[in-house]
């Protein structure tokens, strides 16, 4: 179906953050992304406007029974001076993977990007140019039809917003390495539940453990398996990978673990490097062995925020585990600087993965 898209601009425009002083998430710019749907019509009245709160009915699905997904990527200033996004069709093919779960109908992900491609291009302004940082795109739908039916919902809307980011750590340093809590009370997600989307509820289940390593002095948790807690599935905001012995190692997905754009990437790099990488069933008590006879060499989490983040510590009952002296490794080290520097230009995109932001007359 053939979306028009029209655009209102913000009468006036916002005075803008301390670039050099960027949290996550906390700023966000003049203009942002809608479009509705219902049977009737389908997804319809695409629209950029200025960035505004919202005016819901209480009744709203999304309120009472949590229909929602959402995505998260980011756009770059890159070295020629234009603005680069990183394999964005995949974050929104994913979110109709997400939408497809959570009974939520389809999107034209060819034409999302177009539009994301406008909206970037008019608050192109935002878009920070310091290292490490960069413009991160949040697109996400909610239930908006009133009542209080359990039922999927006749009425969604579908909205895209942008913020400059920094770091997504709050230490100077990204790759220093981070710190991470084992959890084996609480669980995330079990096969055949909602764990390999991207929905507001995986993230509410993450928070009482997250809360629990924050009063410990962790970074991020650690989740286990559903069943046998045994096995390692993913952190609370990373995919995870394990090098051991010159193999690199990351849980296989199994539909409780979401097939992340950054994971997804950093395996194709690899096997372009010829690593052998291994997607399969790992346990922590596989990790503990591997780090008693030293072959665990380094762990790292991958992600859109973060990109990659090396672990140093890992705390597993009363042990705490310390990977490669709570030092960055160097395959860590050089898979964020490759990523980092497709992202941004510096580095040759050989694998095709950045979308620079040619925007399309109307």
């Amino acid at each position: 179906m053939e979306h028009e898209l029209s655009i209102q601009q913000a009468p006036t425009r916002k005075e803008k953050p301390d670039y050099s002083d960027l949290s996550f998430g906390k700023h966000f710019t003049d203009h942002m992304f809608v479009m509705d749907y219902n049977e009737e019509d389908g997804w319809f009245d695409a629209r950029i406007t200025p960035y505004e709160p919202l005016l819901m009915d209480p009744s709203s699905l999304v309120f009472h029974y949590g229909q929602a997904v959402f995505e998260g990527l980011k756009a770059y200033h890159a070295k020629d001076s234009g603005i680069l996004l990183f394999r964005p069709e995949k974050n929104f093919n994913r979110l109709n993977i997400s939408n497809e779960r959570m009974n939520i109908p389809a999107v034209d992900p060819d034409f999302l990007v177009e539009a994301l491609k406008k909206l970037i291009h008019i608050d192109r302004d935002w878009v920070p140019t310091q290292e490490g940082q960069s413009l991160y795109i949040r697109p996400f739908i909610i239930a908006t039809e009133p009542a209080l039916s359990v039922k999927p919902a006749s009425n969604y809307k579908l909205m895209i917003i942008l913020s400059p980011v920094g770091s997504y750590y709050s230490n100077s340093d990204q790759m220093s390495p981070v710190s991470i809590y084992v959890e084996d009370e609480y669980v995330r997600s079990v096969k055949g539940g909602v764990g390999f989307t991207k929905t507001a509820g995986n993230y509410a289940a993450s928070l009482k453990a997250q809360t629990k390593a924050d009063e410990l002095g962790y970074d991020q948790v650690l989740w286990l398996d559903a069943i046998e807690k045994k096995y390692v599935e993913e952190v609370g905001s990373m995919n995870i990978f394990f090098k051991i012995n010159g193999e690199v190692i990351t849980p296989a997905l199994n539909g409780s673990i979401l097939d992340g754009i950054t994971r997804d990437s950093v395996i194709e790099l690899l096997r372009h490097w010829n690593y052998n990488v291994q997607e399969r069933r790992i346990s922590i008590e596989e990790i503990k062995a591997a780090h008693q006879d030293g072959t665990l060499e380094e762990v790292f989490g991958t992600g859109t925020a973060a990109v990659i983040s090396p672990v140093g510590k890992l705390k597993w009952k009363e042990e705490e585990l310390t990977i490669n002296h709570n030092e960055t490794g160097a395959l860590s080290l050089s898979l964020y600087e490759t990523i980092a520097g497709i992202q941004t230009g510096e580095k040759e995109d050989k694998l095709g993965w950045t979308v620079p932001l040619e925007v399309k007359q109307t």
